[in-house]
């Protein structure tokens, strides 16, 4: 797997030295997060307006369906129990980071980066530290009054709590974990002074957008005043959600979850500890007049949003002075309206934070899609909220780890790993993701799999507990249809389990074993298992995905697991093969005629850079020139077997993330209908040639357009 790192290098020579910034996107789970070095998530360090590509906080994956703006840690205090200061990661900023801006104040030393580790052992990042399946670590302090390497004075930040910061980020790609993005802080107080009524905060500027209908910086009135916001008081959790926006295209809520926290006095939660509370926060973008919801602008309103919430005082009368009998002025009433807010979720006070003490605190980023219930979004009620507060649950759960009665304590019979320690973020396992290869030819795709997961053992109980394997497919325009989800649209086409042993359908495998392993030049598996497909129609996308389940543990009461079909998933494209003589099997394009838009092209704002046909018939190696009538040269493509899709726009709108999941048949060769200077070509009449590169071969043919 390839995994998408961006390297902003800003070179100020002022101080001689280059500040290096590093951010990546989390790929592992459903949910694409971009992750800087400096406490940042979402495109704060950038600012959403550069068009970079990063996905800021996109579930599902592939959707264009995006929830954050940009979001940074806060850590507030009283400097020896006088001074107050709050240093922050990212604020409200309309233009993002800049360098030396006011807000942004935690900084990687020189050459620190954002470094990945993986528990995956296939995984070219797998290290026995790691936690969860993609990590992402990083250690960043606010102690620096200028930004490092430079003489540029830091904006605002006349205090630092001299805090030093070791970050991580986890995320599975199970099916029932991969919807969340688990923050994991060790904060260590660096510096000579106590820290006292110390707080912490995640601060977010939620959104709920589709790139593909309003990319950034392109109109954002069509979406950035239409978000609805609340907070799950119970849960520790603020949430956002598109209140009245793009009616079926952005129909999803994202939240900002306080998990848990500890200091040297022990485990620090509010249903545990009276003192410890958690405090939620809204205001209105540029609000400065509304004595609630105001943008807190300096250390002391900071710091103000951070130790009184509006869930501590949650409503007031229309004078905005305090009503006991809550009267008109319910904060929930008022977010749960079309607006542009930030937000924020405080925990603290941690007493007296001395030098060299450390504090630990966990966050989560839930993201969950709408219960359907007929009624728009602006309902906001239980039943459309019900995907996204179990997920909220199974982030919770990840945290406890053996804490299954969250007291903090090891108690007998929670030591599941045995080491003496209470170890949070353990989650079941499902078997391992069979190894896949998906061949495809005319009307036909084929799936191999070779049986590594039945050798899995279950990390809980550590027994094999393979029980079986299921087939996924999607229908037939699924990616042009609406907003794609494979999580949704993978239908479950086959199932085979162990035969005889009282579990499941109990069908055996004989249907799909093989007499003999199968195996391909250049690939080291043998592949134990087919299944096929037949009558596909060619040129078409499909996802294709093979997964193991196991039988579960009814002593832990826990249900059979699956492994994601979503971390093995394969686009395949049926078509016709390599093409061995053009004298007897003539290349082809289609559709022939291309009308205003092919089927399988659909909405997007890239409409005209995202059209598609197909050469087929092709050599395993040729060139395809295009030309006028008139004999103008138009465009030139070189194509060889192992063709992926990704030379044309419409597979980064509509395709795979990753072209390696791309799965052609090495005969075709799909065309954008673009010149080779990028213009748009008009209706007509056009020739083409395929030149065999191997034997010189060359043959003509022609193709129309009409629009």
């Amino acid at each position: 797997m390839k995994y998408l790192t961006l390297v902003v290098i800003l070179m100020l020579r002022l101080g001689g030295i280059a500040q290096t910034f590093d951010e990546k996107t989390t790929k592992a789970s459903n949910v694409r997060l971009n992750i800087s070095n400096s406490g940042t998530y979402g495109n704060a360090m950038r600012g959403y307006r550069d068009g970079s590509g990063n996905q800021s906080g996109e579930y599902p994956a592939g959707s264009g369906v995006e929830h954050i703006f940009e979001s940074g840690i806060w850590i507030g205090a009283l400097i020896n129990g006088n001074t107050v200061a709050v240093s922050t990661a990212a604020i409200d900023a309309p233009q993002g980071y800049s360098t030396g801006s006011s807000g942004f104040e935690f900084y990687p030393d020189p050459g620190g980066m954002l470094r990945e580790i993986s528990s995956l052992r296939n995984s070219p990042f797998y290290s026995p530290e790691a936690i969860s399946h993609q990590d992402f670590v990083a250690t960043y302090s606010d102690r620096n009054v200028q930004v490092p390497g430079t003489q540029i004075q830091i904006g605002g930040h006349l205090d630092p709590l001299n805090v030093e910061v070791k970050a991580r980020s986890y995320n599975w790609n199970y099916s029932f974990s991969d919807f969340f993005v688990i923050l994991d802080f060790e904060i260590k107080n660096t510096g000579s002074n106590t820290l006292d009524s110390a707080y912490f905060g995640l601060w977010s500027n939620t959104v709920v957008r589709n790139i593909n209908i309003t990319p950034a910086g392109s109109g954002g009135a069509a979406f950035y005043n239409k978000g609805g916001n609340g907070y799950f008081d119970s849960l520790q959790m603020a949430y956002c959600y598109d209140h009245s926006g793009d009616v079926g295209f952005t129909d999803s809520y994202v939240g900002q979850k306080f998990l848990g926290a500890e200091d040297k006095s022990g485990f620090l939660h509010p249903d545990v500890n009276a003192r410890f509370n958690a405090h939620y926060n809204a205001w209105q973008f540029n609000s400065t007049s509304d004595p609630i919801f105001f943008q807190p602008t300096n250390d002391n309103t900071r710091y103000q949003k951070m130790t009184f919430g509006l869930n501590d005082q949650p409503c007031w009368n229309v004078n905005n002075t305090t009503n006991s009998n809550c009267g008109t002025r319910s904060y929930e009433e008022l977010l749960n309206q079309a607006g542009n807010r930030s937000d924020l979720v405080s925990v603290g006070p941690f007493l007296d934070f001395r030098p060299n003490e450390v504090v630990k605190v966990s966050y989560a980023f839930i993201f969950g899609k709408k219960k359907e219930d007929g009624n728009p979004n602006s309902e906001n009620n239980s039943t459309q909220q019900s995907n996204f507060l179990a997920n909220a649950s199974w982030a919770q759960t990840a945290y406890k780890g053996e804490d299954v009665n969250f007291n903090g304590v090891l108690d007998e019979g929670e030591d599941l790993d045995g080491d003496g320690k209470l170890t949070r973020f353990i989650l079941p396992a499902p078997p391992d993701i069979p190894h896949t290869k998906v061949v495809t030819s005319d009307n036909k795709i084929e799936i191999y799999w070779d049986d590594n997961a039945e050798e899995s053992i279950d990390p809980i109980s550590q027994i094999k507990d393979f029980e079986g394997y299921r087939v996924y497919m999607t229908k037939l325009g699924f990616d042009v249809t609406g907003v794609p989800s494979l999580q949704r649209d993978l239908l479950k086409i086959g199932e085979y389990d162990i035969a005889n042993n009282g579990f499941a359908y109990e069908t055996g495998f004989d249907a799909i074993r093989l007499s003999e392993p199968a195996t391909f030049e250049g690939d080291d598996k043998d592949y134990e298992y087919k299944f096929t497909i037949d009558q596909i129609l060619n040129g078409w996308q499909y996802a294709i995905s093979v997964t193991a389940f196991d039988r579960g543990n009814e002593d832990s009461n826990l249900e059979s697991l699956e492994s994601s079909p979503l971390a093995n998933n394969f686009r395949a494209f049926a078509g016709k093969p390599v093409n061995k003589n053009l004298k007897t099997n003539a290349p082809f394009v289609y559709p022939n005629p291309y009308y205003a838009g092919a089927s399988w092209e659909g909405k997007s704002s890239f409409q005209e850079q995202s059209r598609k046909l197909y050469f087929a018939n092709l050599p395993a190696n040729c060139e395809i020139t295009i030309f006028s009538v008139a004999g103008d040269f138009l465009d030139q493509i070189t194509h060889n077997a192992q063709y992926d899709g990704s030379d044309i726009r419409w597979n980064q709108t509509f395709g795979a993330e990753d072209a390696n999941q791309n799965v052609y048949s090495g005969g075709e060769h799909a065309w954008d209908l673009l010149t080779a200077n990028t213009q748009i070509i008009a209706r007509g009449l056009y020739l083409f040639t395929v030149k065999d590169l191997d034997t010189g071969s060359l043959y003509k043919g022609k193709f129309a357009i009409i629009k």
